[in-house]
């Protein structure tokens, strides 16, 4: 008999189908925003609708020796925490009370953006090198956990 999976590891699943879709050559990263178990909105990383890939033009903070988790303004893209948030935005989709699901742990802005959208929680699979995102989650009284409930894709 097939193994039914649980909220939380359904969710990360299609958190980690969503990163397929991502456009970004550094790291794909996959987002969703859920309520009372129904699925609100997804997201991913990539350049906003209607402008060149990074496949195409190259990576830019690859180019200017970006480190991880430092200066996101020097992208082109958008992270799938925001894509997802807009998302809703555009289609209606009201996520205070919400939780994001996420591939991985949000940057300072994402965490900002999150916050005042009125996420209650946050799971993530991979740490980001970002301590002040999770700091200001958790001031703001927002849940954030790592998920491991499977193996660590």
């Amino acid at each position: 008999m097939m193994k039914r999976p649980d909220w939380d590891e359904y969710f990360m699943q299609i958190a980690d189908l969503v990163a397929t879709r991502s456009t970004c050559l550094r790291r794909q990263v996959g987002a969703l925003l859920v309520k009372e178990k129904n699925i609100l909105a997804t997201g991913y990383n990539g350049v906003p609708t209607g402008i060149t890939h990074c496949e195409v033009t190259g990576c830019l903070r690859e180019q200017l020796n970006v480190p991880s988790g430092e200066r996101h303004e020097l992208c082109r893209g958008l992270h799938a925490e925001q894509n997802a948030i807009i998302q809703a935005a555009k289609h209606g989709a009201n996520i205070s009370g919400s939780t994001l699901y996420c591939t991985d742990s949000p940057c300072i802005i994402c965490s900002k953006m999150l916050i005042n959208a009125g996420v209650v929680a946050v799971v993530f699979r991979r740490g980001y090198p970002d301590k002040l995102s999770l700091e200001m989650l958790s001031e703001a009284g927002i849940k954030a956990q790592q998920y491991k409930g499977d193996s660590a894709k």
